[in-house]
């Protein structure tokens, strides 16, 4: 996908309002987001699978992109059988995918576009096409999103599970940021889905 889409405003509409920026992320319970170490069954797989067919932007930096891009479009081309993650695979690979990185030269995945530089008047301009959610799934961009103030709606998939060490979400956080619960939503597995927006400021 090339850059110009982004300029025009060639995306889906669904209307004249600002989109909503999503942070996502699937993480443990002491608060690591180290996706290889993560599970997730069929439920997590066809809640993410809803996440992903309400957006059209997806936003993330190297790592994340490199993990991701090495799997999923291998499940495209060869199907594993298990619908909840083939539908997945087919979903990510088609969606629009910004990737933010000074080190990647170039970015292959299917409808991918490579930002070296992130610039809050971009992602603002982003958010005023018309078109769906837009959804950032990388931790350090998280909280680089959040110290801009752009992030709308905060979901974690929080897992049963205690790694003890890994990458933690919220790294260099240094001041405090106030959320105002939304819902949560329960797992058979024993996850819990938490849905966070901005807390309005006295």
């Amino acid at each position: 996908m090339h850059e110009r889409q982004y300029e025009t405003g060639k995306n889906n509409d669904t209307g004249k309002k600002m989109r909503k920026l999503i942070a996502a992320m699937n993480m443990s319970l002491d608060g690591f987001c180290n996706h290889d170490a993560m599970t997730a069954d069929d439920e997590i797989h066809q809640h993410y699978n809803e996440l992903l067919s309400d957006a059209d932007t997806l936003i993330y930096g190297r790592i994340t992109y490199q993990l991701m891009e090495s799997y999923w479009p291998g499940v495209v081309k060869k199907p594993t059988g298990n619908k909840p993650m083939d539908e997945f695979a087919v979903l990510i690979d088609d969606i629009s995918k910004i990737v933010y990185s000074r080190t990647l030269k170039k970015v292959d995945w299917n409808n991918s576009i490579l930002k070296k530089e992130l610039r809050k008047e971009e992602v603002l301009k982003l958010k005023q096409l018309p078109g769906k959610n837009i959804l950032v799934g990388s931790p350090g961009l998280i909280v680089a999103f959040m110290k801009l103030g752009l992030i709308d709606e905060y979901q974690f998939a929080v897992q049963p599970t205690v790694l003890g060490s890994g990458l933690p979400l919220f790294k260099n956080v240094n001041d405090r940021v106030d959320l105002s619960l939304l819902k949560t939503k329960t797992f058979a597995c024993g996850a819990v889905a938490l849905y966070y927006a901005p807390a309005k400021k006295e």
